[in-house]
């Protein structure tokens, strides 16, 4: 079920992983660590842990606190663990989709959590099942796991290097067996992973907001291309990979990540305010109040107002416990979808020129009941500022986003979108002015600093599936089994 019935209209999270080693309370920090990347992934959780001989494995769908309460953490013994909290950009949201997924191997078992998409997965699947492979799952992540299973190598860290080789796109990923946990992070460092460090134990995560939450302190970022290996010798890092320029997801600063995080060295509440700052140097209006869009406009609204002088004010109120609902939307209450999330605050908005902050649009039917909103508050001015560039081109690499003919930026001009929206005057910050808030002077155009495919649709890195082209793994794997030929 969805929460809100205006929920495609917003880029959905990524996934987040976590995991821990040399822990006794593994399970429980697992699930504390799931706890705070939560904004990552809303509709399931999972956590395995290992004692050593034996793994044990809790899913569910739901929210972290729905599923891992104390009875269930006591059935899982060890000491480690890692966990994942998932929304869906591969795979349908049903029980055999939710990660940490987990097969036993002639080396032993082997769970698997993966942060990312794989460009090239639905290809491989074909070869794999043509090969003879039986998938329980429609999750790309599976890939992964039968690659692993039909490579010759000798070690659990060589048929992962094997495995990943063959694969396109991005992932971050936590891995368990039962004698070490195992951490790796695409070559161009698509999405984050973090190493921690609490006492004893080792923990490898999505976000420095999962160490914060169970005491741990931040080690460093897992480089691109790096595979970390945490036993009891302690941490061994590999780098397999062919070095590739870093081409970090840019949007994690914009929105995914938790503003008390710390991605890539930069404070992500730091470069949101700097965000709005540079948004009022680059289209600032005469005005009487900033307002957010809670919650992801809130620091970007304030740097807007700081750099402009307009009073940040809170005229719209976000409504935080607006969880499953047992009410399905119909058509005569479909209209209080917004309104069941935000609700506009009169006084402040009353007879005001109004700047509203808010990170992105997408389809832009949120904005628009938004937009609305605050005009039948009082407000006499509405003018939008967005803390993006216009988001034109969907992403293929673990961010869920509409077709591209569903997006707003990517079928009307600027002029068109503002008489869409309703609103007085209509802005984007630049590219640049997004790339000075990370602390760059501008973006390279020949070699850019990160991955805005979102913005430009310059990806990084191939997109089989969707051009419908074999990968030559894809053609190794047929081969080996005399399905097609070189001809």
């Amino acid at each position: 079920m969805i929460t809100n019935p205006l929920y495609d209209d917003h880029l959905h999270e990524a996934c987040g992983v976590f995991g821990i080693f040399c822990d006794s309370d593994a399970a429980a920090h697992t699930g504390f660590g799931l706890h705070a990347l939560q904004h990552r992934g809303q509709e399931a959780a999972g956590i395995v842990s290992c004692d050593g001989r034996h793994f044990y494995s809790h899913r569910g769908l739901g929210h972290v606190s729905e599923n891992f309460n104390e009875d269930v953490i006591e059935r899982l013994p060890g000491h480690m663990a890692i966990g994942h909290v998932r929304y869906a950009t591969s795979g349908d949201t049903i029980l055999r989709n939710i990660q940490p997924l987990f097969a036993d191997f002639e080396f032993g078992g082997l769970a698997i959590g993966h942060n990312g998409n794989l460009t090239n997965a639905t290809t491989l699947h074909r070869a794999l099942v043509r090969r003879g492979c039986l998938f329980q799952s429609t999750t790309d992540t599976e890939v992964i796991v039968h690659l692993i299973a039909i490579s010759r190598c000798a070690t659990v860290e060589d048929r992962m290097i094997d495995a990943l080789r063959q694969v396109e796109g991005a992932y971050s990923l936590v891995a368990l067996i039962r004698n070490a946990l195992i951490g790796v992070r695409d070559p161009l460092g698509i999405r984050p992973l973090v190493l921690g460090r609490l006492d004893k134990a080792y923990i490898i995560t999505s976000e420095t907001c999962a160490l914060d939450i169970i005491g741990a302190a931040f080690v460093r970022d897992i480089d691109p291309g790096e595979l970390v290996v945490v036993d009891c010798g302690g941490v061994r890092s590999l780098k397999p990979f062919a070095c590739r320029r870093r081409q970090f997801c840019i949007f994690e600063y914009v929105y995914f990540s938790r503003p008390d995080s710390v991605v890539e060295g930069l404070s992500v509440y730091a470069v949101r305010k700097r965000v709005g700052i540079e948004l009022a140097r680059e289209s600032h209006v005469p005005a009487d109040v900033v307002v957010p869009v809670p919650d992801s406009g809130m620091p970007a609204a304030m740097g807007y107002s700081s750099e402009s002088g307009v009073p940040f004010e809170y005229g719209i109120i976000r409504n935080h416990y607006v969880g499953r609902t047992f009410i399905q939307p119909t058509d005569r209450t479909r209209h209080l979808g917004v309104k069941r999330k935000h609700n506009p605050n009169k006084p402040v908005l009353r007879g005001k020129r109004v700047v509203l902050v808010d990170d992105s649009i997408v389809r832009g039917t949120t904005s628009m009941k938004i937009v609305d909103m605050v005009r039948q508050a009082g407000a006499v001015e509405v003018h939008m500022r967005i803390s993006s560039p216009p988001t034109a081109y969907p992403c293929f690499f673990g961010i869920d986003t509409p077709r591209r003919e569903k997006l707003l930026a990517a079928r009307h001009t600027l002029e068109e979108m503002t008489a869409v929206l309703g609103v007085d005057s209509l802005a984007f910050i630049s590219l640049d002015g997004l790339y000075r808030a990370t602390g760059e002077r501008s973006r390279r155009h020949e070699q850019p600093q990160f991955c805005d495919a979102c913005f430009t649709g310059a990806y990084p890195s191939p997109l089989t599936d969707q051009h419908g082209l074999k990968t030559p793994t894809a053609l190794a794997l047929l081969t080996k089994k005399g399905q097609i030929s070189h001809r």
